[in-house]
């Protein structure tokens, strides 16, 4: 496993104003001992030959890139000080961009936690934190986190219903917590190639078009008794507060007749789709 490790090359003009004044001595050394038939002229030679190769040592570091410097295939570090730089020559420098990205996903058909087939798409915000594992631990970073992140979702998919009106999580009615799981699945996949997901989200969800106008009208169906459960629910709290304050308050005196009498109606005009139309009752109670 290999880990980050950033190193400070020397700035790259002031190597340009240090190589300069190199050559041109280096060329007047050598035409001056090559007149004189001095010994030393194959040594300014080699010198000049020398500093004519340190000149391939400059490069450039973008803003928001990284430099990984090899030496024989081995590891050395990683230079991330934007401008222009010089390391060795015989340094091999594979540029990295560590700059924000984007994957979107396809439509994938996959089956929810239910085995109801559905298409869902997503995209994934990551950035590259360690160059040495982008470039050393995955073969194509961008081929892997396209992969990877596909698999996610996936997997996401299965582990949730698409739509559920009780109190369970599904893919439809918690769009932060399906974000953050889905978030945490990316990245505990993506950690080995030195990538941070920065946001995950889900871009697409329906019902596959085979199903679809099947479990359209499930979805409704089911909407419908999750309100007439709740209308039930609030019309029965109602009727038990009115029956406790009128015989708290002695407005009136009920035997269980007409208690149940008042509870149906009660329950008929709160649970009623319509109006309820009232009715003057102008003789006795009994």
């Amino acid at each position: 496993m290999y880990l980050e490790k950033e190193i400070k090359a020397p700035n790259g003009i002031l190597m340009i104003v240090i190589l300069i004044i190199a050559q041109v001595l280096s060329i007047v050394s050598t035409v001056m001992f090559a007149r004189t038939g001095s010994f030393l002229t194959i040594a300014t030679v080699v010198i000049a030959l020398l500093v004519l190769f340190c000149w391939f040592g400059l490069f450039m570091v973008n803003p928001n890139e990284g430099r990984v410097l090899q030496l024989f295939g081995k590891y050395i570090g990683t230079v991330k000080t934007p401008g222009l730089r010089w390391a060795n020559p015989f340094y091999a420098k594979v540029a990295l961009s560590l700059r924000v990205r984007n994957f979107e996903s396809g439509k994938l058909k996959v089956n929810d936690k239910n085995g109801n087939p559905i298409e869902i798409a997503a995209v994934v915000v990551w950035e590259v934190v360690d160059t040495a594992e982008a470039i050393f631990q995955v073969d194509n970073l961008k081929a892997f986190v396209s992969v990877q992140s596909e698999a996610a979702i996936r997997n996401l998919a299965t582990n949730y219903v698409y739509d559920n009106h009780e109190e369970e999580i599904s893919l439809r009615s918690h769009p932060q917590e399906i974000s953050k799981a889905l978030r945490e699945e990316v990245q505990d996949r993506l950690n080995k190639a030195g990538v941070h997901v920065v946001e995950s989200r889900i871009s697409h969800l329906a019902y596959a078009p085979e199903i679809a106008s099947a479990m359209l009208r499930r979805q409704q169906a089911m909407a419908i008794i999750a309100a007439r459960k709740t209308i039930v629910e609030g019309a029965v709290g109602m009727v038990g507060m009115a029956l406790e304050q009128l015989s708290e308050q002695g407005i009136v005196e009920l035997d269980s007749e007409r208690k149940a009498a008042m509870v149906s109606n009660l329950l008929v005009v709160l649970c009623s789709d319509e109006a309820a139309s009232p009715v003057v009752n102008a003789g006795s109670l009994y």
